[in-house]
């Protein structure tokens, strides 16, 4: 069995980007996309990979959105609802995952998919994520046998992802990725006080509720651009009504790998957000180790994301004491003006 392994990279999410394949002590390639999102390119390279090999394949890639669609089976419910995933939106990337997805079974067993944990000294990993990002940063592809020479630096959202940058954006310096603009938090309530796990008729009307206080918002404030945690309920909601209402939003992720114990539906949804994301930031290179861990990792997100706002919209009931203590904190920090309050009930 041939073992490849994939790496997409983009420079801004969307932005130009690459995508690079290769084989230990074989054949490699990469290739350029002027404008195009990480998303894109991991689904790219995993094609790319696919096509260019004959027989038994493992393809070896650290985009759980890659290994999870076909781990987890999501391209059978896609094809079943017509290409509308379970949040009842098109695919996204369709154009790119039907050809994947025809290629691999099309020869039942031919192909499978690993995941291997990104940045993690894995030799092979960083060697495609530096193909990818040369790629992306030249906008020309290669080909060779062995270790390719031209290598880029690391992948470029890497330098989103440390505590570092994180503390240059809070003394005015700009995160890599992040956009320039009126920068909007958005906060609040999770399942089941959201009317449940699934769409509902709670969660749809917090989402118009939330996409129009956007568009109000952007009369202001042209430049507006959404931060959200995209934890369940309402910071996806915000998410979701920031494309509603036409507003770059950027996903703030704690640690890699915060929906690994969701349910695949959600998985399959929270990929989706991330996908249609303007940029990522991620807090903490290494997923947490136990639930005190966890916790601290969300504190410092929370935090960061208090620190990084001009101004804030919180989804609460006027009930959850948690989330009454971040409102008051909120406004301790930015200014009672500038938190807006959202009632899921009204």
């Amino acid at each position: 069995m041939t073992r490849v392994y994939t790496d997409g990279a983009c420079i801004g999410n969307p932005g130009p980007g690459g995508w690079a394949w290769a084989v230990p002590a074989g054949p490699y390639a990469s290739g350029p996309d002027p404008q195009t999102t990480n998303q894109r390119m991991e689904i790219r390279a995993a094609l790319e990979a696919v096509l260019a090999h004959d027989g038994q394949l493992e393809v070896v890639s650290d985009s759980t959105y890659v290994v999870n669609c076909f781990r987890d089976r999501w391209w059978e419910g896609w094809m079943a609802r017509g290409w509308m995933n379970k949040a009842r939106q098109p695919v996204a990337n369709r154009d790119l995952w039907e050809p994947l997805i025809e290629a691999v079974r099309g020869d039942p067993g031919r192909v499978r998919f690993t995941w291997v944990k990104g940045h993690s000294a894995d030799v092979m990993n960083d060697l495609v994520d530096r193909l990818a990002v040369e790629a992306a940063r030249t906008q020309l592809g290669q080909r060779g046998e062995g270790t390719p020479t031209l290598l880029g630096p690391a992948d470029l959202r890497a330098a989103a992802a440390s505590p570092a940058t994180a503390a240059a954006r809070s003394a005015g310096a700009a995160v890599a990725g992040v956009p320039e603009g009126h920068l909007l938090l958005a906060a609040g309530l999770r399942p089941p006080a959201m009317g449940g796990y699934g769409p509902n008729a709670v969660a749809d009307g917090v989402r118009r509720k939330l996409a129009e206080v956007l568009v109000a918002k952007t009369q202001l404030h042209p430049d507006l651009v959404v931060l959200t945690g995209m934890g369940l309920g309402a910071e996806q909601l915000a998410a979701e009504a920031a494309i509603d209402a036409g507003v770059p939003y950027v996903a703030v992720l704690a640690f890699p790998g915060q929906d690994t114990v969701w349910p695949s539906d959600a998985r399959e949804h929270f990929q989706h957000l991330l996908d249609k994301a303007h940029a990522q930031v991620l807090l903490q290179a290494k997923a947490p180790q136990n639930r005190q861990a966890v916790a601290a990792s969300m504190s410092r997100r929370d935090a960061w994301l208090a620190r990084n706002a001009v101004e804030a919209i919180v989804v609460w009931d006027g009930t959850d004491p948690a989330l009454g203590r971040t409102v008051r904190s909120l406004k301790e920090h930015l200014g009672e003006e500038d938190v807006w309050v959202i009632d899921p009930d009204e």
